[in-house]
């Protein structure tokens, strides 16, 4: 009411003249011209996020320009460089923050929403969103061993009975390792840290504390010692416990510079604690090394207070490493690199799916439907469906009144998105949902339809979903193709979910509506001019061809509405492989501005769909543009290689990897599962089998392994099938394809080794 009393407008538009700046209502309603008009125009859930980030930025304008000559994280040394090729000039920028070396890697438990990171110099910050700790080695002769200012350092990921991450570096005979790790001490969770150092006569192991993060600044205001036993004390929140007491302490706040300065300087340790009113406190924990020998450090950080425990705690059968892994589908291939990067990703998922179902450990700590629905679709490729059944039961809970499953407002593919995935995990599991979630999924439904736009309407939009913010990589406000095949997809998984449990009527009903979305979506595809999209299917109805096509893909996967090697698909992938591709790999023009993992191998799920083999070209790019720690972040510069968008540890990558992977070997089409299409020849060509499984199938789960003859290749297909064996089309490289009723036994086929491709169809019962 009070906003139609006030002419609020006319408000701000004087007082923007009065000050002589620019009238930010025409300014917004300019800005708005680049879109479709829509009932919401910035999802203040982006906004909200988008201050966050700059906040912090401004911060580091302010921090980190005016003192370079404080030791920085890893991407500050290297964007704030001239000689570097991250470097970003600063002029008129709004905000400093992290545009090249988006990377770093999580450890934790499977059932502690607790994510310390680490970046790649071995930077580890315990808290979420909170300071770091660093270690250096500091020599007499001034020739220091800095881990974020060397070119090169080994970093790589553990994985034993628990993830670690470790990392080595050398220089001018120093040498320094740290591991970082997430244990359970006495019962409660703590960061492990673990550090090696050796060095000449005169070194000392630095241990310090650093007011930053991958991110930038980071307040630090109150720093402590106590000696028994010693511990350092970070505004009175958090306590470093260290195995034994330093041989010296230096403290300094932002008037007196960084704590290093002090310690070259040769001042005498003065205090036992600092406090910095900027926010700005530094400290060092000196311990000499000795001479040709190696000094160790252990640091304990409690991790309890960071812990997140809104959702419901996790069974006892995944309260370790080994018990989760244990439950899930196994590779064994001679390919020792993809295999590491589907060992780590399966751990990025399950480390991320702890509690919440999350895409990221830290700028991404937060919750879509749209990243749920894929990491949850690999949770369930590998096998891991208890752990997704207890994600799924919270859905409902998130749901709007008027039906609307909402992670941001103006997202239109979330509904379709939470139905599909709904009605995946029934299938695989051959369950029936509680009422509660036939509930949620019936108005989820409603909702679809009550949102289109009147399929008897005219123009470019009937039948569609009305404009909306979609997902943030396809560009402003649009009808996107993405949104709408998603809500037809989810209408038919709904229909078939409410048939299987005896609801016929109310089911017919449902995929009625989804197959009149879909013939909505195909006539307006129909109606755009070849000669503007050459066949090919845009971001939109009105849209040029541009990198957002890549949305319109979801038709053929992971959705399967259209046939493999559709040809308006493909023509799709032509243009992108084309026009926007880069080293290799998908450059996504649009927000994210760097090569995108996850979207190159939803390129290569298409290839392997249409039999076309350029998908192991993609696969292989991905593969590359990994970290060493096994992970990718969102979108990686094409210059550094570094992540230059998104979370430094992002999950949807690890999912995609994990489901490329499973394809390979188990692929599902409507009416039959294809076997061993995407199978890398150089795999067979020694004698030792390539195995994946159990993963499961809307038959049951299924092991599939493949061990190469000299003439022939066996296949066997260890299945548990519910309602007897499947069809089945085993299709592997240098093989005549077959199809069959899945056997029970081993199936021996006339093979050649090293052949490329696969030979025509050959079927029989």
């Amino acid at each position: 009411m009070l906003k139609q009393w006030i002419p609020w407008k006319f408000l701000v538009k004087r007082t923007a003249r009065a000050y002589g700046v620019i009238d930010p209502v025409i300014f917004l309603a300019r800005l708005r011209r680049f879109a479709q008009p829509s009932e919401i125009q910035e999802p203040i859930e982006l906004l909200r996020a988008g201050i966050e980030f700059h906040a912090r930025g401004l911060i580091n304008t302010k921090a980190i320009q005016h003192n370079l000559d404080w030791v920085w994280p890893f991407w500050v040394e290297r964007q704030f460089n001239p000689n570097d090729p991250s470097f970003i000039p600063r002029a008129f920028s709004f905000s400093h923050v992290n545009l090249t070396h988006r990377n770093w890697t999580a450890v934790g438990q499977p059932t502690l929403s607790v994510y310390p990171i680490v970046d790649p110099r071995g930077l580890i910050t315990p808290l979420f969103d909170g300071w770091s700790l660093d270690f250096w080695i500091l020599s007499e002769s001034g020739e220091d061993l800095i881990p974020s200012r060397l070119a090169e350092v080994e970093q790589k990921l553990e994985i034993n009975n628990n993830i670690s991450v470790s990392t080595r570096c050398r220089q001018n005979g120093l040498e320094l390792a740290s591991r970082a790790s997430v244990a359970f001490h006495e019962g409660r969770p703590e960061l492990m840290v673990e550090v090696e150092a050796s060095g000449t006569a005169g070194c000392r192991l630095a241990a310090a504390l650093r007011p930053y993060n991958p991110e930038g600044v980071q307040f630090m205001e109150l720093i402590e010692f106590t000696h028994y036993p010693p511990t350092l004390h970070v505004d009175k929140e958090t306590d470093l416990h260290l195995s034994e007491s330093p041989a010296a302490l230096h403290f300094s706040n932002y008037a007196h510079g960084d704590v290093i300065h002090k310690v070259r300087q040769g001042d005498e340790p003065t205090a036992r604690s600092i406090d910095c009113e900027v926010g700005m406190a530094t400290a060092v924990a000196l311990y000499p090394i000795p001479d040709k020998g190696r000094k160790r450090l252990e640091i304990r950080i409690p991790l309890k207070d960071d812990i997140r425990a809104e959702f419901p705690e996790p069974p006892v059968s995944e309260k370790n490493w080994d018990a989760c892994i244990r439950e899930t589908a196994a590779l064994r291939i001679p390919d020792d690199k993809i295999r590491f990067l589907y060992d780590a990703s399966v751990r990025a998922l399950i480390l991320l799916s702890a509690k919440d179902v999350v895409p990221g450990p830290y700028t991404y700590r937060r919750f879509w439907f749209r990243d749920a629905c894929f990491m949850l679709n690999a949770l369930m490729g590998i096998g891991l469906l208890d752990r997704s059944h207890r994600i799924l039961t919270t859905f409902p809970d998130r749901q709007k009144y008027s039906g609307y499953f909402q992670s941001q407002e103006g997202e239109w593919d979330s509904n379709g998105q939470t139905l599909w995935i709904a009605a995946r995990y029934h299938q695989l599991t051959d369950s029936r949902p509680s009422e509660k979630w036939m509930t949620a999924i019936r108005k989820g439904a409603e909702w679809i339809r009550k949102k289109r736009i009147d399929p008897e309407s005219s123009g470019p939009y009937a039948g569609l979903f009305p404009a909306g913010f979609s997902a943030e990589h396809l560009g402003p406000n649009d009808y996107y193709y993405w949104d709408d095949f998603w809500g037809a997809a989810g209408l038919k998984a709904a229909a078939g979910l409410f048939r299987s449990c005896g609801s016929e009527t109310e089911g017919l009903a449902m995929l009625r509506e989804g197959l009149n979305f879909e013939r909505s979506i195909f006539q307006s595809i129909s109606r755009i001019p070849e000669q503007r999209t050459g066949g090919a299917i845009p971001a939109a109805p009105l849209r040029r061809m541009d990198a957002g096509a890549v949305g319109s893909l979801v038709a053929d996967y992971p959705l399967a509405i259209t046939s493999p090697g559709d040809p308006r698909i493909m023509k799709t992938v032509h243009f992108l492989m084309e026009y926007c591709f880069h080293a290799g790999g998908f450059f996504q023009d649009m927000i994210h501005s760097g090569i995108n993992a996850y979207l190159t191998l939803d390129i290569a799920q298409t290839l392997l769909r249409a039999g076309d083999n350029r998908f192991r070209d993609l696969i292989r790019t991905v593969a590359d543009l990994a970290t060493s720690t096994g992970n990718w972040p969102e979108a990686i510069h094409p210059l550094t290689g570094g992540g230059c968008m998104g979370d430094g540890h992002h999950g949807w990558a690890a999912a995609e990897w994990v489901m490329m992977i499973r394809n390979l070997f188990v692929c599902e089409e409507e009416d039959r599962l294809v076997i061993g299409a995407g199978i890398f020849p150089e795999w067979l060509e020694g004698p030792a089998p390539v195995e994946f499984g159990p993963t499961p199938t809307p038959y049951g789960p299924v092991n599939v392994k493949m061990t190469p003859r000299a003439e022939s290749i066996e296949v066997v297909l260890d299945g548990v099938w519910r309602n007897g064996p499947p069809e089945v089309e085993i299709r592997i490289p240098g093989a005549a394809s077959r199809r069959m009723t899945a056997p029970e036994g081993p199936v021996e086929l006339p093979w050649r080794r090293g052949e490329k491709v696969s030979a025509p169809t050959e079927e029989s019962s």
